[in-house]
């Protein structure tokens, strides 16, 4: 009845200052301050934004941009015009109290969600955002000279906290997006971008921000250039091999999906080509062993430090707590987005983790970037552009450039898992695609990324997950190297529901999948009660076993394991694991149906779904539970016995006014028109299914 979809989760939050959340409460309990009187700390900080002292402004705003931090304070914070007081010290002549100012702003835009950054837009934060980011650009390379000289605040430090605010805003706000494409602000974008070979942190930042301002951006992409091309191209053939340079160019590589359309034929294949190998090579990377390695590398490099006598241990404690926080504000507020598509979710906070945490960077940036390549195929798999139907009447101008790197040059075995169509297998080892480039490269992509997905589908390396569980600044990553996994089992959701089975290499490669994600949920003890992790994988079995029942593939998975599945899922919090859960004993029950001897099992599929039927809250869910009910009784002499087992046609009619009440009841306001839709076709189809029963009894 319904699909699932991706998520979308909210920026955790953490302080640019590194002072978590916790901190700052610890700070307000043993001062005995509160922020909503007169004279509360929140005015006097306010005051003080207009000393004539830059170390009292920028005490001011290092102050706000940790107050800021717990939600209870920002109304305080705008009703007194703070964002109108802060906006014009981001361009203060002290640079110090430009960072700091800017870096309020980023954490009140970070911390208040879309509402505060709507409010922030109309308070005017854009035009002097866009000064600044104007300032900084035309000031690199003065920075540089800055920056040899030791200077602590430079303009590249300043360009990346308002780059930061920049991103948060265009995610958040509608009107953002829009002063930037009126205002011109891509330039400026593309010149912080430009110096990844000098300023990777900066880099990063505009990486993200032009990723985030790229999607669904219609009007952007009538002032695309060449000039954003080739930066594109550029990152996406550098070749530093650290892992921030790897979050960087798969950033890059989502970038260039996103403006697909505006690309020139005769640079489609160049530059599709490099897009593939980036993402490739992303997956390729094995974080279960160089997280340990990286691990390790801490290790010597703190035992070397201390050696020296190098280690500031107050620092060295202050830049722990701060990391540890990061991991517990990822627990707080997930906000879900539901559009068919997978959107970027948790900011990347690494810019802000403290000195000295250089692997832990690059680890985060790891499981960044491989997050983020997963979604990017997410959106390859499922894209609905009209563009593409343009791209697939469009012939490369050179199509023997067409093959993705690495998978060129005899180097198939990466495909060894899948039985290739020959239309694929001829393109890819004589280089010879078809006349549609998009529709091929998508075909191509699913093969490509098919055995690197699966094998990121599994649970994190016990070795890793070791190392961060006995380290608590290394703790953070633990929820990252999962949610790796969760990303990895909607893509695959994704391109089962996309692709043909053919494309997806027939009977061999399903019932091949079928056998991994069987091992994936039954091989632990109990079946894992994450809900992430549920919802992720029954998408990925419900599409799957949709696919094996049309081509009537025998499962590899009993009847009883999926009754243990959907009776685990069906106790989830979470609707739309209960819908998976309810579709796969629908899908299951209907092929029991066709075969002898399984009246017994029907008997239990029947039994469950009338009782989720009966008794859950949802209507959505109600719905699916009936809509599996007429699948699995709709025909054949096993599902006719069991139908008079458990009494179907007395519960159905008993169930059918309750239903009819609870849609007029509840209906309107609590569910979208969509939801109402498919749940008033439910109860049709209920009349209708009560009146074939009553047939059938008649026989």
């Amino acid at each position: 009845m319904g699909k699932s979809k991706t998520n979308k989760f909210r920026r955790p939050q953490f302080n640019a200052e590194g002072l978590s959340v916790t901190a700052v409460k610890e700070m307000e309990q043993d001062h005995g301050e509160f922020f909503d009187g007169v004279d509360s700390p929140t005015g006097e900080l306010l005051e003080k934004l207009q000393s004539p002292s830059a170390d009292v402004r920028e005490f001011a705003c290092a102050s706000i941009s940790r107050v800021v931090q717990q939600s209870q304070t920002i109304p305080g914070f705008l009703q007194r015009d703070a964002v109108r007081r802060l906006g014009p010290l981001m361009l203060d002549r002290s640079l110090a109290v430009r960072e700091t100012a800017t870096g309020a702003l980023r954490n009140l835009s970070a911390c208040g969600g879309h509402e505060v950054c709507d409010d922030m837009v109309k308070q005017d934060v854009m035009t002097p955002l866009t000064a600044l980011l104007r300032e900084c650009c035309a000031g690199f390379e003065t920075n540089a000279a800055l920056s040899l000289k030791g200077h602590k605040n430079t303009v590249e430090d300043v360009a990346n906290e308002a780059v930061n605010l920049l991103w948060n805003l265009c995610e958040s706000s509608s009107q953002a997006l829009s002063v930037f494409n009126k205002a011109g602000i891509l330039d400026v974008i593309l010149q912080c971008l430009s110096r990844h070979t000098h300023n990777i942190k900066l880099a990063l930042s505009a990486a993200h921000c032009l990723h985030t301002v790229t999607e669904d951006n219609a009007e952007l992409l009538c002032s695309m250039s060449n000039a954003v091309l080739g930066t594109l191209e550029s990152v996406l053939l550098s070749s530093q091999a650290d892992m921030a340079h790897t979050l960087l160019r798969t950033l890059a590589a989502g970038s260039v999906w996103n403006l697909k359309s505006s690309l020139p034929t005769a640079r489609q294949a160049q530059t599709l080509n490099a897009l593939m190998a980036t993402l490739s090579q992303c997956l390729e990377l094995d974080a279960g062993t160089l997280i340990p390695q990286l691990r390790q590398a801490e290790v010597a490099r703190s035992a070397t430090a201390s050696e020296a006598g190098n280690v500031d241990d107050h620092q060295a404690a202050v830049g722990n707590m701060a990391v540890e926080e990061m991991d517990d504000d990822e627990e707080e507020g997930v906000g879900l987005r539901r559009n068919g598509k997978a959107t970027k979710m948790d900011k990347d906070f690494s810019d802000l983790l403290p000195r000295g945490k250089e692997e832990l960077r690059e680890a985060t940036a790891l499981l960044t970037a491989q997050q983020t390549s997963l979604e990017i195929i997410v959106n390859m798999c499922c894209s609905d552009d009209p563009s593409d139907d343009e791209w697939e009447e469009a012939s490369s101008s050179d199509e023997s450039e067409m093959c993705p790197g690495g998978l060129s040059e005899g180097n198939t075995s990466l495909l060894s898992p899948l039985c290739l169509s020959a239309e694929v297998h001829g393109a890819l080892i004589n280089h010879n695609i078809p006349e549609k480039p998009l529709h091929c490269m998508k075909v191509i992509s699913i093969h490509v990324y098919m055995f690197k997905v699966l094998k990121k589908t599994q649970f994190p390396s016990s070795e890793a997950m070791d190392v961060c569980r006995h380290n608590p600044t290394w703790k953070i990553l633990m929820k990252k190297m999962h949610r790796v996994q969760y990303r990895a089992l909607t893509c695959l959701h994704n391109m089962l529901s996309t692709m043909d089975a053919e494309s997806l290499g027939g009977a061999a490669a399903l019932q091949a999948v079928a056998q991994h994600l069987s091992t994936l949920v039954f091989s632990p003890p109990e079946i894992p009660k994450e809900e992430e992790f549920l919802e992720a994988v029954t998408s990925a079995i419900r599409s799957l076993l949709q696919i094996i029942a049309y081509m009537k593939i025998p499962q590899c998975m009993t009847p009883q394991q999926m009754m243990s599945l959907s009776e685990a899922a069906t106790r989830c919090d979470v609707v739309s694991v209960r819908v998976n859960a309810l579709a796969i004993l629908g899908i299951t029950g209907s092929t029991l149906a066709k075969e002898k001897g399984t009246a017994e099992t029907l008997r239990m599929i029947g039994n469950a779904l009338l009782q989720v039927a009966t008794k859950d809250a949802n209507l959505v869910v109600c719905g699916e539970a009936l809509d599996a009910l007429f699948d699995v009784f709709a025909d054949g002499d096993e599902a006719e016995r069991a139908a008079e087992n458990i009494n179907l046609l007395s519960a159905l009619k008993a169930l059918q006014p309750i239903f009819k009440a609870k849609i007029r009841k509840e209906g309107k306001g609590k569910y979208s028109p969509e939801q109402l839709c498919v749940v008033d076709n439910v109860k049709v189809n209920l009349r209708r299914f009560i009146g074939y029963l009553e047939t059938v009894v008649k026989k």
